[in-house]
């Protein structure tokens, strides 16, 4: 009986989605919409809208795999969704401009960028069903502008970017304090650890490169400069265990870094202002947020085309699914 609604529903243009994908659908933060749009995997159409808090930009998924954060930046929020019904869970209140998340891989710490406020805040993280307690334990004042996060294997240390300072700062985990503040090159964007924990790549959005720092001693220290094209800014591993794409938004290019050799091994086009990506798990399929552009673009890497292009909403920022390649 069920089925059957569902199908009258859907031929009435009533009905857009199933509560069951045959993979998993793939989520769109507009930021200038205050919504995400879903995006059907195999026909690469957009079926649906969903309403979250002012200025979306960045998601990650919980540590149980049960929810994707939608982090709400404006609307000091952060919205649960579920990443297989793509239904609305929850929304969590107060929690001050969180930019951009992450979990540690030890899932005890929850750090969250306050772009526009100029703090980085780590939380405790408790989940009993779909009662989420984030206790907050500190709140770390950083210089203009705090960007993006990325913390190591061994959840000691969480790396921020601080963009409008041309900064990257360091932050003892267990101890909530600083460790270091070191300058960049120009507006510094998202940054990606290297499995190893030994180099950090910070992307150059006001500038043609990638910086490569050695984070193993007392002080991060600046060890190269990869030249990508005009940009630089957002990271996603392809998960073959050697190769990092950056997307270079001043361009319209994403460049692909062998990161055991420090060098840009392939170049792709794509269409205006590519932010955040996601790479599928198929190993070919490379998605790129175009905020200009207002689509979402599939590129394959083995054959350097843009396969696929969907219209999304206004500044489409973070992308996500939960079929994704390995995040090394």
């Amino acid at each position: 009986m069920q089925r059957a609604v569902h199908a009258i529903l859907s031929v009435c243009g009533l009905f857009s989605i199933t509560t069951a994908f045959a993979a998993s659908p793939i989520f769109v933060l507009n930021s200038l919409n205050a919504d995400v749009s879903v995006i059907d995997p195999k026909t690469f159409k957009e079926i649906k809208r969903i309403p979250v808090g002012k200025e979306p930009h960045h998601l990650y998924l919980t540590p149980d795999g049960q929810s994707v954060m939608v982090a709400n930046a404006t609307s000091n929020s952060i919205t649960l969704i579920d990443p297989r019904t793509t239904e609305v869970q929850k929304t969590i209140p107060n929690i001050a401009d969180p930019y951009h998340l992450r979990f540690s891989p030890d899932m005890k710490w929850f750090v969250t960028a306050a772009n526009r406020l100029n703090h980085v805040d780590i939380y405790r993280w408790e989940r009993k069903g779909m009662d989420i307690d984030l206790k907050l334990v500190k709140r770390i004042q950083t210089g203009k502008t705090p960007s993006h996060i990325n913390i190591d294997t061994k959840s000691k240390t969480a790396y921020i970017s601080v963009q409008d300072s041309d900064e990257l700062m360091a932050i003892d985990l267990p101890t909530q304090t600083v460790k270091w503040v070191i300058p960049t090159g120009k507006t510094p964007a998202d940054v990606y650890l290297t499995p190893d924990d030994k180099h950090l790549l910070v992307g150059l959005t006001g500038e043609n490169g990638v910086q490569v720092f050695d984070v193993t001693g007392e002080k991060g220290k600046l060890v190269k400069t990869i030249l990508t094209n005009p940009g630089a800014h957002a990271f996603r591993s392809q998960g073959d265990g050697k190769h990092v794409f950056v997307s270079d938004r001043g361009s319209n290019k994403i460049s692909r870094i062998d990161y055991t050799t420090m060098k840009v091994v392939d170049t792709y086009k794509t269409l205006a202002g590519p932010d955040c990506m996601e790479m599928l798990n198929d190993g070919k399929t490379l998605l790129v947020t175009t905020r200009w552009a207002g689509k979402l673009v599939a590129i394959d890497i083995n054959t350097k085309e843009m396969v696929k292009k969907v219209n999304v909403g206004k500044s489409p920022h973070g992308v996500w699914s939960l079929d994704h390649a390995n995040r090394q």
